[in-house]
């Protein structure tokens, strides 16, 4: 008896020493990853990993945790960084583009994707050229003037429309290589898998690793569908976390909202001669559409849920959001909060408790200032949020 005693206590000494080195090594790697980053040898090598921080209000009014993935703190301040790089090397790995010779990438955007490409096409030693609604917030056409892209503005329209922006930007890039004979690439991120991809390979892992693989929602909106599906995809096929609530944000005016909840891509405000602008009647830029792109093909199934978000409600809600939490932050991520207030009161009437949800925060407050924070700025500052998420 004495004999079978002692190996039992021998074995739990063991069994402690191997318990007590793992941890050990787990605070050792926790500290690592924690400590200041090394230098690096371009600029375009600080894109992804971006921080995620809790948003206070939002959490303590839904008892939930609701967390906002900081796109915004990429080098060019978007999400839309780590597309138009992986656009670019893939281009490069493909021949299109050589480091080193003249070479041009050519895109139809909203303003976001362009200003993304002009940096980086301005670290890599390329040129960029932008075509954009003429309508497009004045920050970002200024901002990529003075990044020196070439600009293209043309009248907003539809996308069959053989002028509108992206067509125009096509057509550019088409008309540079004939005439020119340069190396010119058509970013193409509405169809190009270089952008879903690249949010199933950088933007989910990190979102993994960084709710250590609890979460129970999360929400982004849409506009050519790259990070919605690829980051969807990645949490629900790589993690096979099945039971995760994706929900799409979809501003007044576009599609989404009725592909996702009815199968149909229409929405009411698309009958003809009811709307102010051609292709989606909102004051939101970044998100929102009435076709189906490439992109959003690929991750379509793994989006549960869409929920409509009103132009009114997003503007209170980014005002609610500065004033509350110190987040100045851009109409997409408004309406990513709003849903996320949504969501946290849907899955806790399911019989979830303290709901674990993530939302990106795609860009921030300063590039919307001469249109969205325009009327956002006015809004009265002690607004509460539930009057906030009032239709």
């Amino acid at each position: 008896m004495t004999t079978e005693r002692n190996i039992d206590w021998k074995t739990c000494i063991a069994m402690g020493s191997v318990a007590t080195t793992m941890f050990t090594l787990y605070k050792l790697y926790k500290q690592q990853n924690t400590q200041t980053p090394k230098a690096v040898s371009g600029v375009e090598q600080l894109i992804g990993n971006t921080p995620l921080v809790e948003i206070p209000s939002l959490s303590n009014h839904t008892n939930s945790k609701i967390y906002a993935k900081l796109e915004l703190a990429n080098p060019a301040g978007s999400a839309k960084d780590r597309v138009a790089l992986n656009i670019i090397l893939t281009a490069e790995k493909q021949g299109l583009l050589i480091r080193g010779e003249p070479g041009w990438v050519f895109e139809g955007t909203s303003g976001s994707t362009g200003i993304s490409i002009a940096m980086i096409c301005n670290a890599l030693g390329y040129r960029a050229h932008i075509s954009l609604p003429d309508d497009t917030s004045l920050e970002k056409m200024a901002l990529l003037e003075s990044l020196g892209a070439v600009v293209n503005p043309v009248k907003p329209a539809s996308i069959v429309d053989p002028d509108q922006y992206v067509n125009a930007a096509k057509k550019a890039c088409n008309e540079m290589i004939t005439k020119n004979g340069v190396k010119a690439v058509f970013a193409d991120q509405f169809e190009n898998e270089a952008n879903w991809r690249v949010h199933f390979e950088t933007t989910g892992p990190e979102i993994y690793q960084q709710m250590d693989g609890h979460i129970d929602g999360f929400i982004a909106g849409c506009g050519t569908g790259g990070t919605i599906t690829g980051v969807a995809r990645y949490l629900k096929e790589k993690r096979g976390l099945t039971q995760l609530h994706v929900v799409l944000g979809d501003p007044q005016g576009s599609g989404f909202y009725h592909r996702i909840n009815h199968g149909v891509m229409y929405d009411t405000v698309e009958k003809e001669g009811t709307r102010r602008r051609h292709q989606v009647d909102t004051i939101v830029e970044g998100v929102g559409l009435n076709r189906i792109t490439a992109n959003f093909s690929h991750g379509e199934t793994r989006i549960d849920e869409a929920v409509r978000v009103s132009d009114d409600q997003a503007i209170k809600m980014a005002k609610y959001l500065s004033v509350n939490d110190g987040l100045f932050v851009g109409s997409s991520t408004a309406i990513n909060a709003v849903v996320a207030v949504k969501v946290a009161e849907q899955l806790q009437a399911q019989g979830l408790t303290c709901p674990r949800i993530v939302i990106i925060a795609c860009d921030s407050g300063s590039r919307h200032l001469s249109k969205f924070w325009k009327v956002a700025k006015d809004i009265d500052r002690d607004i509460s949020l539930d009057e906030v998420m009032q239709d």
